[in-house]
């Protein structure tokens, strides 16, 4: 007896219901082909952070008017949320498009973006307008651009591309090629100064070169070097002496971290709720830096602790996901941008229950302002695209038919 085997493709057939979807399978539109590529979990939980920010924001913006009215200028009650409202839709479009890119040229983009932007960042300390102490921004019109905040995303990339080529050329010592980008970026990060920014920075750069495969004694080395620059930095840099101590001793002004606590605990489980807080109008930033404290007092600790739950649903959706992947610099690119993104939001909730020393950093998609809000839907972007699965790609399964005569 002669037995055949044949080999059948279970991909649909053109008679498949799927053809005739708009967005099917099937379809080769470039919306079609993103719709089904991308990861819509992700992009799920992305978009209802978004609208938790702009609930956020629309019950901080009375306090920050009441605190940026004065000397014959009044802001208005909503001014703050309008002004959201308008950079949210400039940047969800940015970060749709961006998520369509292919990733050779997401990639490219990035880098030719980190390098302008480290070239901003210099610039700075030279033409750079000061707010609150420190010099972050350069002024454009009416708007103020933070190239620190572009520059985070770019920096993660060119990282993970620059450990990717450790395969190719291993004998090129990447880890020392690294630490040039990086101690540029933290003097002048230091310089402004910012050492909230600088510690995200660091921990996106140490992530890289842990899970690019960096020997235990040059982790113990950085380890070791990272502890003596923060006891450095706390002997000889003011502000760091400043806040530690603050944070550690209690000494000085805590009025910042004494309003956050009194917000946050003031709205008990439930909150006061929608526009009822009082405590926020106390808040030196309730629409930026503490604004997780207005969430606090107005909608109750249930909700600050859905919002941490939703932060870390999107670190763990990509972590997940990137137990598949297996291109390098897709996985360290990916792994940067999500460990970037988590540890924000992180830093930005430990400061507001008086778990970190005030750090003047945003809550991703939640806080007020215009180069955050593009700053991280353009990295959100970015995530997404190298996060996107092609279908075509996946292993077709097929049918055995025994055929005997």
């Amino acid at each position: 007896m002669n037995v055949a085997v044949s080999f059948e493709s279970s991909v649909p057939t053109p008679q498949s219901p799927f053809k005739r979807s708009r967005f099917g399978r099937g379809k080769r539109t470039p919306i079609a082909r993103w719709f089904w590529e991308i990861d819509r979990v992700l992009l799920l939980l992305v978009t209802i952070l978004i609208g938790v920010g702009l609930i956020a924001v629309a019950a901080a913006s009375p306090a920050a008017g009441v605190r940026y009215s004065g000397a014959g200028v009044t802001v208005a009650a909503r001014h703050y949320f309008w002004m959201q409202l308008g950079w949210t839709v400039i940047a969800v479009p940015i970060m749709l498009a961006v998520s369509a890119l292919p990733v050779q040229v997401a990639r490219r983009a990035a880098l030719i973006g980190g390098l302008v932007f480290l070239a901003l960042l210099a610039l700075v300390p030279v033409v750079g307008s000061a707010a609150n102490g420190a010099t972050r921004w350069i002024s454009i019109g009416p708007a103020k651009l933070q190239p620190s905040e572009f520059l985070k995303p770019m920096f993660a990339i060119a990282m993970a591309w620059l450990f990717s080529l450790r395969a190719r050329n291993p004998g090129l010592p990447f880890a020392l090629i690294s630490v040039v980008p990086m101690a540029l970026i933290a003097a002048l990060l230091m310089k402004q100064p910012d050492f909230g920014q600088t510690v995200i920075f660091a921990s996106v750069w140490i992530v890289l070169l842990m899970l690019s495969g960096a020997s235990l004694k040059l982790l113990g080395m950085l380890g070791a070097g990272g502890l003596t620059a923060i006891v450095s930095a706390y002997l000889f840099y003011s502000v760091a002496t400043e806040r530690i101590n603050k944070f550690l001793f209690k000494q000085g002004d805590t009025y910042q971290v004494d309003r956050a606590h009194a917000t946050l605990t003031n709205g008990g489980l439930l909150g006061t709720g929608p526009g009822a807080g009082t405590e926020k109008f106390t808040l030196p930033e309730p629409h930026t830096d503490y604004i997780f404290s207005v969430i606090g007092e107005e909608f109750g600790l249930i909700a600050c602790i859905a919002i941490a739950c939703l932060y870390l649903a999107i670190v763990l959706r990509v972590s997940l996901r990137l137990l598949r992947e297996e291109d390098d610099f897709l996985l360290l690119a990916s792994a940067g941008l999500v460990s970037q993104f988590g540890l924000q939001a992180l830093i930005n909730m430990m400061v507001n229950v008086g778990l970190a020393p005030s750090k003047g950093m945003t809550l991703p998609f939640i806080s007020y302002g215009g180069s955050s809000m593009i700053a991280l839907s353009l990295g959100m972007g970015l995530l997404l695209a190298f996060t996107r699965e092609n279908p075509h790609l996946k292993e077709a399964t097929y049918t055995v038919r025994w055929n005997g005569r």
